[in-house]
């Protein structure tokens, strides 16, 4: 009954536009800023270099080069201040966690390959 409860109340709190992103694409994350009384979006695009938890404790990593330095910002996926995640460009990636782009700089930082549409070439 417990779990029932706690399922109920989760469901009421999910994400309605379901974001479909994963590892390595670069994405824009537009959130909601409160500067005193005012409110406005603000968009932090970058690299995903992790994706954590399940449900609504559910969050994600994005990394940038910001005036020559590396910055990690840490998003709820179902936060209400999370306005909206746009897809940039997908990226094709073999692990789960990108961490081996902290080391890198410059344009190798940003780079992950981009995903090849797959041609139907028979020969």
């Amino acid at each position: 009954m417990n779990q029932a409860l706690l399922d109920k109340i989760q469901s009421e709190q999910f994400r309605k536009d379901d974001a479909k992103f994963g590892v390595g694409d670069s994405v824009r994350v537009h959130t909601k800023v409160v500067e005193g009384d005012k409110e406005r979006i603000q968009i932090f695009a970058g690299v995903v270099i992790g994706k954590r938890g399940r449900g609504l404790n559910e969050t994600f990593t994005v990394r940038r080069i910001s005036y020559g330095e590396g910055v990690e910002r840490i998003f709820p996926i179902h936060s209400p201040r999370v306005d909206k995640i746009e897809v940039e460009r997908t990226g094709s990636v073999r692990r789960a966690k990108l961490t081996y782009l902290r080391k890198r700089i410059g344009k190798g930082a940003t780079l992950v390959k981009e995903k090849e549409a797959v041609s139907a070439v028979a020969k």
